[in-house]
């Protein structure tokens, strides 16, 4: 008796430990309760129709938002070079959504385990990015905002800096599951979304995330407040220049407008996944998801119609652009005039005034 005990102590534990690299995706959504389905349904068209038509809007405005910021000089600043960065993490989720939508459906049943995890590592880079470049928004509009000032003094070097570990933290927050942080080895703890996710790994990202959202909001409401009483103080006295309070007020409502449809765009399918990850057996998660990251990837699209509806400048960019080809022999100047009129838009305490909506 005694050896046979000594005997199943050491086993268990290895069974336990047992790993599955080399089964097929269909072993671990059976073993989730997941259905994968082998021909295409109408559900599933639907779904890849209207992503792939979200992907083409996604990769199109977002291309738009950036070549515009690069070459027109009047974005040529820290909040501007960050809402780039923004569109970048769009665009990139625009690439991720449209891998995903060229690999789900019956496709899902014949990816391996490297590739699936592929799959899923660039969705969260991609929302890692977008959560990381809304953060640093935030605490440059905060700085700014306090210092009474349109734009931060931060170096060119110092945001390329700031972009770079954006990117760099996005890519290891993005490849935690696969560098270990899944439920290969132990199946038992694996959820019903992302059958090869750890439940524990579930709950770490939506809790990362919407404790993320609830600081931004915070912080956005802070420099409201703020904003408000200080524009009420500046505006008895007679040195303060009104463009000025115009232009910050229009620049913080379509950064806020930016941060709330984010927030409503992705808050769902993190509560659904934080629901999945706490192993809730009464909730649906399965039948609201395709919909929820849908809805995600068209958060994609808002920005840049935001930048074009907020931002006289941008949308006149924007016209530029899709009118390059029939105007290719015009110079593009708007870039030049706006620079003079910066220079000569000037407050009575220094800080510059540029005319604009956003």
């Amino acid at each position: 008796m005694t050896t046979t005990t000594i005997s199943k102590g050491f086993t268990d534990p290895l069974k336990m430990e047992q790993c599955y690299f080399n089964k097929s995706i269909g072993f671990f959504y059976n073993n989730s309760g997941k259905d994968l389905t082998t021909e295409w349904r109408p559900k599933d068209s639907l779904v890849v129709g209207l992503g792939l038509t979200v992907c083409v809007f996604v990769l199109l405005t977002n291309i738009m938002v950036i070549t515009a910021i690069i070459i027109n000089r009047r974005f040529h600043y820290p909040i501007y070079y960050l809402l780039g960065n923004l569109a970048a993490a769009d665009l990139f989720a625009g690439v991720a959504y449209t891998y995903l939508m060229f690999h789900t459906g019956p496709r899902t049943a014949s990816l391996t385990v490297k590739t699936w995890l592929l799959r899923q590592s660039l969705l969260d880079t991609s929302l890692t990015a977008s959560v990381a470049n809304l953060l640093a928004i935030a605490v440059e509009r905060h700085q700014t905002v306090f210092a009474m000032q349109l734009h931060s003094k931060m170096s060119n070097q110092r945001v390329c800096i700031l972009i770079a570990c954006i990117w760099l933290s996005a890519l290891l927050l993005g490849l935690i599951p696969s560098f270990g942080w899944h439920c290969i080895c132990n199946i038992k703890s694996c959820s019903r979304m992302a059958p090869l996710y750890s439940r524990s790994y579930l709950i770490f990202w939506a809790v990362s995330n919407l404790v993320a959202f609830l600081i931004m909001m915070v912080v956005y409401l802070h420099i409201f407040i703020y904003v408000k009483r200080r524009m009420v103080r500046m505006s008895r006295h007679t040195s303060f220049h009104p463009k000025y309070r115009e232009t910050m007020i229009n620049l913080m409502k379509t950064v806020f407008i930016i941060l709330s449809a984010f927030v409503i765009c992705w808050t769902p399918g993190q509560v659904v996944l934080l629901l999945d990850g706490l192993g809730c057996e009464k909730c649906n998660v399965l039948a609201v998801e395709k919909y929820f990251l849908l809805l995600a990837e068209f958060n994609s699209v808002i920005n840049p119609i935001v930048y074009s509806y907020r931002d006289n400048e941008m949308r006149a960019t924007f016209k530029q652009i899709l009118c390059f080809c029939c105007n290719r022999g015009s110079k593009y100047s708007p870039s030049v005039k706006s620079t003079n009129t910066e220079r000569r838009m000037l407050s009575d305490n220094g800080h510059l005034v540029k005319d604009s909506t956003l």
